[in-house]
């Protein structure tokens, strides 16, 4: 996020853990006042108000991010997970509420701040700094990033991390699942506990700056055949479990090239979806954060650049496995074993197959039909969606069927799917087919 970008206001951590789970009791609070009061109103109209309708009010979801935002860590980060990972099955109006946790950034007040640094390199650390940028660059979930100069004059960008977050990883996660099991928008019978799990543990290696920073520099291994990124060079004297050092590296948001020409465009997301392709069936391994903040564009150089690596996990081979076995079974225009690879792999439960079979091929010919084409396929035509929300969500409609896929297919999905929308944003064309080959032939 661009310093511009950013809210200019301060607001202090809740680190402890009776602070923070005062915050979620003011927020199970403010919600029930809220239900109440649009309850009453509506009785005193003359109308019958469901339930949905009283918890997802306008009050009520600004409650709901002006919490979380204010707790960050994990009751943040869950949130923005949950409406990227898991957005098909939740309620619409739920997913939007979740989804506006990404758009919104706090950061420590000047004495927080101070406190975790001096916790970190001790008290003299200003020492270490021609000059450290009291104000962030980018603020997020888990941390704050900041520029720094050495006293050698190397320029630096400095992640923090906000006090108490580690630590309360597990009670957040399970907070933020109590909220939504008592919400009643929820079947009882659909079982989130293996993708809290997963997100526990993701969380925590997030919040552990060290791994951070030796994914990051095996990354820059992994890409050193590739000119067209370019990954900051770890800090290793710097870096500590709460704070990891790294070279600044220049760039504007990846976003702002959907006003170059369309050339550009296609070739630099062309670029991310080869790295992607290398990620799920050559590395084996997979940053799976597919928010925008983590690409910027070098004007000068022509490269991208990758920041982030907090959420870098390996993929396991069955999942390899899995998603090319259903990627081929696409470009074979063969539905009966798309279908078939789709259960196996989770995407899909059998019941939704024996329950609405029509709609579910629906689905898959519209899929099939785009990505098995061999031409440049057109990420700015959205067209088909529609139509395969209509079928999705009249299944949904059924929530009998709920079914939440493993957590860690969710996690490369979530950067599949997370690539596909940025190359919406940008408009791009490009020949996925010729890639998803070129891949496979690669890696056979």
């Amino acid at each position: 996020m661009a310093d511009d970008d950013l809210p200019s206001r301060h607001r202090a951590v809740p680190s402890g853990r009776l602070s923070r789970l005062g915050g979620f009791s003011r927020l199970a609070g403010g919600v029930a006042g809220g239900m109440l009061a649009e309850g009453a109103r509506r009785l005193a109209a003359g109308e019958r108000p469901r339930m949905d309708e009283l918890l997802l009010t306008p009050g009520n979801a600004k409650r709901l991010t002006d919490r979380l935002s204010h707790l960050r860590g994990a009751a943040m980060k869950l949130g923005q997970m949950i409406s990227m990972d898991a957005g098909d099955f939740l309620p619409p109006e739920l997913a939007d509420i979740l989804a506006a946790l990404r758009d919104r950034a706090n950061f420590m007040p000047p004495h927080q701040l101070d406190k975790v640094l001096a916790e970190q390199w001790g008290k003299d650390w200003r020492r270490q700094f021609r000059r450290f940028e009291p104000r962030p660059i980018a603020a997020a979930s888990i941390g704050q990033v900041h520029r720094a100069v050495t006293r050698d004059g190397e320029t630096l960008a400095i992640k923090v991390q906000y006090p108490g977050v580690a630590q309360s990883i597990d009670s957040d996660v399970d907070n933020v699942a109590t909220l939504l099991r008592v919400s009643g928008l929820l079947p009882k019978q659909l079982d989130l506990d293996p993708l809290l799990k997963a997100a526990k543990e993701q969380l925590h290696e997030e919040a552990d700056y060290i791994r951070e920073g030796e994914q990051m520099r095996l990354y820059r291994e992994r890409l050193a055949d590739r000119p067209g990124f370019i990954i900051p060079e770890l800090h290793e004297g710097l870096t500590r479990e709460k704070i990891l050092a790294m070279s600044f590296v220049e760039g504007i948001p990846i976003e702002t090239l959907a006003d170059e020409p369309q050339d550009l465009r296609n070739e630099v997301f062309e670029r991310l979806i080869r790295l992607v392709a290398r990620e799920l069936f050559e590395f084996g391994v997979m940053q799976t954060d597919p928010n925008f903040a983590n690409y910027r564009y070098q004007r000068e150089s022509g490269r991208v650049v990758l920041l982030d690596f907090g959420a870098t996990r390996a993929v396991a081979p069955d999942i390899q496995r899995s998603y090319r076995r259903l990627l081929e079974a696409g470009l074979d225009r063969d539905q009966d074993r798309v279908r078939e690879e789709s259960v196996a792999a989770g995407f899909v439960s059998p019941v939704v197959i024996e329950k609405h079979r029509e709609r579910v091929d629906r689905m898959i010919d519209i899929i099939v039909g785009e990505m098995a084409k061999d031409a440049p396929f057109d990420f700015g035509d959205r067209a088909f969606v529609p139509p395969l929300r209509d079928e999705g969500m009249a299944i949904a409609e059924d929530r009998e069927t709920w079914h939440v896929p493993p957590a860690e297919t969710l996690f490369v999905q979530r950067k599949v799917s997370g690539t596909a929308l940025l190359g919406a944003r940008l408009k791009a064309v490009v020949n996925v087919r010729e890639v998803v080959e070129e891949t496979f032939a690669a890696t056979a």
